[in-house]
């Protein structure tokens, strides 16, 4: 054996020795993975053991989606001086409340109402205080997966017609939605978007789109998961015939109002040389014819 294989094994069996000695006696019993319904309450299950059997008289309960310090807190209650009762702090999310006995080491977490945005992974820890090695939490945690029916959230037309239009149907759901089209006469494959990772902790969507959809049409988004299916329909305007016929004689409509200005003035020119000729063409009045006087 070579010094760096020796070094690695002593090194192995030191750590192993110090998690021994801080884990000794203890144990913690959690699933590792909990499916729930969205809008349905979820317990996640733990309980644990100490090897010191006698009553704790302090004890605290902490619940953390995440790992270790870097963890959200979502939960933490402490029992004081014996205390039956597991006390929340005063601005604790009432959505989480401890739904096992602490004082029978069961540390078991309700989640009311669950939503999809509280997909992850959930550890749960207990501390002792005035104990040795008095706190203990498990290393692998339970992942909580919350699934949910597909609910389109929108469906919209994007585009022109000098651009061409496109159809885009964004979805969520969990497992991740199927989506297909229906145009007017038959099924279409869309161009599929990139869905967030089931991982994320924010929504669970995936947008597809239909391209080159033609106006005068009625399209319906379709999109189904083991759990339900959700349906949507758009209908495309044709373009109106009247925009059409007043874009056509937009260009004759100043010729139009010119010759029918045109026209007036020519009308007032008419008129005016008819009232002005009558009273030219008079000849002055002939003076009266008087009988000569007699010679």
């Amino acid at each position: 054996m070579d010094t760096r294989t020796l070094y690695s094994t002593l090194t192995l069996l030191l750590l192993l020795r110090s998690a021994a000695m801080h884990d000794d006696g203890w144990s913690m019993k959690v699933p590792a993975e909990v499916r729930a319904i969205e809008g349905y309450p979820v317990v996640l299950p733990c309980s644990f053991t100490h090897p010191h059997n006698t009553h704790h008289s302090s004890m605290h309960v902490v619940w953390r989606l995440g790992h270790s310090h870097t963890g959200t807190v979502l939960f933490r209650c402490s029992s004081l001086n014996g205390s039956q009762y597991c006390h929340p702090g005063p601005n604790q999310d009432q959505r989480y409340r401890l739904e096992g006995n602490h004082r029978e080491h069961d540390l078991s977490l309700r989640i009311n109402s669950a939503a999809l945005q509280d997909n992850g992974r959930y550890y749960c820890r207990v501390e002792l205080p005035g104990q040795p090695h008095g706190s203990y939490e498990n290393k692998m945690g339970t992942r909580l997966r919350v699934e949910a029916p597909p609910r389109i959230l929108s469906l919209s037309v994007e585009g022109s017609m000098d651009t061409g239009l496109k159809a885009q149907c964004k979805v969520q759901g969990s497992p991740l939605a199927d989506i297909q089209w229906m145009g007017p006469d038959d099924v279409f494959e869309g161009d599929i978007g990139f869905p967030l990772s089931q991982e994320a902790t924010s929504q669970h969507w995936v947008t597809i789109h239909l391209l080159d959809v033609q106006p005068g049409g009625q399209y319906t988004c379709t999109a189904s998961n083991p759990l339900g299916k959700d349906q949507a329909m758009v209908y495309i305007l044709p373009p109106s015939p009247e925009k059409t016929i007043s874009k056509s004689n937009s260009t004759a409509l100043p010729l139009m109002l010119g010759l029918a200005l045109a026209a007036k003035v020519l009308l007032a020119l008419g008129l005016g040389a008819w009232i002005v000729n009558p009273l030219n063409s008079k000849e002055p009045p002939e003076a009266p014819d008087f009988p000569s006087p007699l010679s």
